[in-house]
């Protein structure tokens, strides 16, 4: 659902290969150069404790760093999700030899006990620490490590920019957090760890021929909503939506697919309960098209007739 977005984000995909010369390389730099940056500003942690950026943080480290904060009602809480998914995949090696960072871009909000609760919200794993500071620490870190955007440049007020890098051998690039957590794990655990495990004849097909059997409401569900739904494996951060079209109206539907935070705002009494219920976790508003909302319905429609055409032998 953040596909308007997304078209605008530079790079798409090239983001993986061009940042690297984008931000910046480090391979052959002194520790002094690494440094200048890298802000040794002091943040702290969901857990009250004081930590320096770079001493810390990343210093010899592979990482993972996106900007978030709590309130937001638009791309963070998908980005958060989707990059639970990834933390999922790359499985006990984050808090080993991978390190996750979310940081605060709403410090005096987002305190240590929000950040925390933030996390049990997301069901966010070991090895992922969030972060908070002084504003102006923040503005200034965000700026240097090419993560800022001006305020203004959206409703939510930044872009959903993921960084990642290896201090050690210098590789770094930017793209969106928002994008598929299989990739994103693939460039992190193994891109980043010097090349050793990455294959291109693996990634998929690469040679122009179209995609057999595409389907763009599947395509546009496990992009968009994956991340906290499923379709008859239980809840997750947000409910499961196996027969949602039976026991929904489908003009609600649409509307809280494209809309959520004006049904939340209306005081909608299904939004707001569905807020209640699962931890104030609030749907993000990616903005999707009339035709992709139509898409996406209508993919959840076919799979929620599946399993009973399959029950009465269809």
């Amino acid at each position: 659902m953040f596909l308007k977005n997304w078209r605008k984000m530079a790079g798409g995909l090239a983001l993986t290969i061009a940042a690297l010369a984008l931000v910046w390389n480090t391979r052959a730099a002194a520790v002094e150069t690494d440094r200048s940056h890298f802000p040794n500003v002091e943040l702290t942690t969901q857990d009250g404790k004081k930590v320096h950026f770079y001493d810390d943080l990343i210093k010899g480290k592979i990482v993972a760093i996106d900007l978030i904060y709590t309130t937001c009602s638009y791309s963070c809480p998908l980005e958060t999700a989707r990059m639970v998914q990834v933390q999922k995949k790359l499985g006990s090696r984050v808090g080993s030899d991978i390190f996750f960072y979310s940081i605060s871009i709403d410090p005096e909000h987002d305190t240590p006990e929000v950040l925390r609760s933030y996390m049990d919200k997301f069901h966010v794993g070991a090895g992922w620490t969030f972060l908070t500071g002084k504003k102006e620490d923040i503005d200034f870190l965000s700026k240097q490590l090419g993560l800022y955007s001006d305020p203004s440049i959206n409703k939510d007020g930044h872009l959903p920019y993921l960084l990642i890098g290896n201090e050690t051998t210098g590789q770094w690039s930017r793209s969106s957090a928002l994008d598929n957590p299989s990739f994103q794990a693939r460039m992190i655990g193994d891109f980043l760890d010097n090349f050793k495990h990455f294959k291109p004849g693996e990634t998929g097909n690469t040679d122009g021929r179209p995609l057999q059997n595409f389907d763009q409401g599947k395509y546009l569900f496990s992009r968009q909503c994956g991340a906290c739904h499923t379709i008859g494996h239980g809840d997750s951060v947000g409910p499961d939506l196996m027969g949602v079209t039976r026991v929904r109206d489908r003009k609600w539907l649409l509307h809280m697919i494209q809309k959520p935070d004006e049904m939340l705002d209306g005081k909608d009494p299904i939004a707001t309960a569905l807020l209640k219920k699962y931890n104030g976790v609030r749907m993000s508003n990616t903005m999707v098209d009339d035709l992709d909302a139509e898409y996406i319905l209508n993919y959840l429609e076919a799979q929620s007739k599946a399993p009973a055409n399959a029950e009465n032998g269809q």
